[in-house]
């Protein structure tokens, strides 16, 4: 059985039980770009847990990099309130996707802040304002999300 948490975060069951039956798997990037459609460069689907802890310490460098606000990623515990989108909260976040060159920087992640059982999906957005990222919601829950892509 999968290890059901990433950097003290709670996976959610559907993903934990799609990792153990082998099913959380790329869909293909037709499939993807009909779920994520502003989203222009490919995606890895980040396999494991323990994938996910490794490419989730990049959300660490970005926050506590004063001079890397570009990528709109911080501690929800060192700002004065609620870190709301189109900031992402690197300690309540998981990265599940990630751009396949690398280098490109994109992501998607379970945003813990909207339901700690059944987090929603947010994207990186570098295209739509060239001056900086914009996490944007993916899918409302992991759940809707796996579905909408057929998992």
């Amino acid at each position: 059985m999968v290890p059901s948490t990433v950097r003290g975060l709670a996976l959610p069951a559907r993903l934990t039980s799609l990792i153990d039956r082998g099913r959380w798997r790329h869909p293909g990037d037709t499939a993807l770009t009909e779920a994520v459609p502003w989203f222009e460069d490919p995606l890895a689907f980040v396999r494991n847990p323990e994938q996910m802890t490794f490419a989730s310490q990049s959300m660490d460098l970005l926050a506590d990099d004063p001079h890397a606000t570009y990528f709109s990623v911080a501690r929800g515990s060192r700002t004065a309130g609620p870190l709301e989108l189109p900031w992402l909260d690197a300690e309540r976040a998981v990265l599940i996707a990630i751009t396949r060159t690398p280098g490109d920087d994109g992501a998607l992640a379970l945003d813990y802040r909207s339901d700690p059982a059944d987090p929603r999906i947010v994207g990186s957005d570098f295209w739509a304002d060239a001056s900086a990222c914009r996490w944007r919601i993916v899918a409302p829950t992991f759940s809707d999300f796996a579905t909408s892509l057929g998992l």
